[in-house]
């Protein structure tokens, strides 16, 4: 291909590890690494300091806390890759019906490890296209049927997805534990897929024994290439400069031109105006959803902001609309609060401050006294999947929130992805199609506002 330039191997877990460090604000840091599987690897333990990653310990496959979400979700009639779907699922649960028949085949054994049953599980079988594994063990187990994704949930189904996330959050939580002891950091990054269950950094985080905590918003592989070019970059290369990942908005964007020639193709009615924010926060106070697509792209697999779908959290049958008649998607599927950074605490139960609320990786208990004003984006378990704003972060986003502060006394919008089964909303036409697919009643493309009543 005509490239001339040297050639380097970055380890899969290594990658996931700087994908996280090397972006972080430490300068020495424990790193947890929790996915499937990378090579042999399915977790790894390092320490960071002065731009050197150095691997401390490992647990390799097929003990994988990874592979056993892909094999559960599957059985639970998912995809492979539906772990957020059994997160959810696991709120309606009872986690201790299945705990004794999870700690035959998954057990925490001494210095931060853990070990599984393979030839129960047989996690090497499965299959993403189509979802399919080993289930005679499973169904053994549980005396449960595979369900099939046409099938209605069950009890029994919530409270294996219950029971899973019990047996998780006392592993990540023995991991980070064994870490600290191992490296004496108050540091903690966490990467790796696992690092995407808000539920699980919360408790590793709040109960454990690290005071700082990041967490990067592309802990999955798709941050990988990242932390493949920082780590020549520091690590090999010895470059010395880092630069902190103090947001998440780095995909694409759109000039104002870009977006009214689109909406001049389509001859479509609109209106330009000076102030998105306060408009939309009115249209969201009168139950309108309102599909807000500004500035450059998140990145990683939480809209947060720029590609968001928004409403008001005080309608207590939005969490329904949105699901059901909007993104086509399950019951059991919560809704995240984008809350200003500054009243956070005054909505949630928040022990330790940490940038990962920023990226929406972190579930806290919404405080009794105000769980009522906010019922669309409270789970059934108590919790919310929060989105801290800063105002320096996002100025459009945090002026849009306060604006609805004003005038409904709560400083917290709902915030779902801007798509219907689907990738989440990219380009001008992306948000365009997807408005007119389903039924969202505005969009907000740059300045200017989009009425579906206008225009049908």
């Amino acid at each position: 291909m005509g490239f001339q330039g040297e050639f380097h191997w970055v380890n899969h877990h290594t990658a996931h590890a700087a994908s996280a460090y090397y972006v972080s604000p430490f300068q020495e840091a424990a790193i947890l690494v929790v996915d499937n599987a990378g090579e042999s690897r399915s977790t790894s333990f390092f320490y960071s300091k002065n731009n050197q990653l150095k691997l401390m310990q490992e647990i390799l496959f097929p003990a994988s806390l990874g592979a056993l979400w892909e094999l559960l979700s599957i059985f639970l009639g998912f995809d492979g890759y539906d772990a957020a779907k059994v997160m959810g699922l696991a709120a309606y649960g009872n986690p201790n019906r299945y705990a004794e028949q999870f700690k035959k085949i998954v057990r925490i054994v001494p210095n931060g490890q853990f070990e599984m049953d393979n030839e129960v599980l047989q996690v090497e079988t499965i299959e993403y296209y189509p979802p399919s594994g080993y289930f005679q063990g499973l169904e053994d187990l549980f005396s449960v049927k595979n369900r099939e994704p046409s099938h209605a949930f069950t009890p029994e189904h919530q409270d294996i997805a219950a029971s899973l996330q019990a047996i998780t959050d006392d592993i990540v939580l023995d991991m980070t534990k064994h870490l600290y002891k191992l490296v004496q950091s108050d540091n903690l990054c966490l990467a790796g897929g696992v690092a995407l269950n808000c539920v699980s950094n919360t408790i590793a985080f709040e109960k454990g024994p690290f005071s700082h905590l990041f967490v990067q918003p592309a802990a999955h592989d798709g941050g990988t290439a990242l932390g493949s070019a920082f780590y020549i970059w520091n690590h090999i290369l010895g470059n010395e400069p880092r630069e902190q990942m103090s947001h998440a908005y780095l995909g694409p964007s759109f000039t104002d031109s870009d977006m009214e020639n689109i909406l001049q193709k389509h001859q479509l009615i609109y209106k330009r105006t000076d102030n998105i924010e306060r408009e939309v926060a009115q249209l969201i106070s009168e139950n309108n959803i309102v599909g807000f697509f500004q500035g450059r792209m998140e990145l990683g697999p939480r809209a947060l902001g720029n590609r968001s779908l928004l409403a008001d959290p005080r309608h207590p049958n939005m969490r329904e609309i949105l699901n059901h008649k909007v993104k086509h998607r399950e019951y059991f599927r919560p809704l995240a609060p984008s809350v200003l950074h500054e009243e956070a605490n005054n909505w949630f139960l928040i022990t330790k401050e940490t940038s990962a609320a920023e990226f929406m990786l972190m579930a806290y208990s919404v405080k009794p006294s105000v769980k009522e004003k906010i019922p669309a984006v409270v789970h059934v378990d108590g919790t919310s999947r929060i989105q801290t704003v800063k105002k320096e972060v996002n100025p459009r986003y945090h002026q849009l929130i306060s604006e609805f502060y004003k005038i409904s006394g709560v400083p917290i919008v709902l915030n779902t992805s801007f798509n219907d089964s689907e990738p989440i909303v990219c380009t001008p036409q992306d948000a365009i199609n997807t408005f007119f697919a389903t039924e969202i009643d505005y969009l907000a493309l740059g300045n200017f506002l989009v009425s579906k009543a206008d225009n049908r």
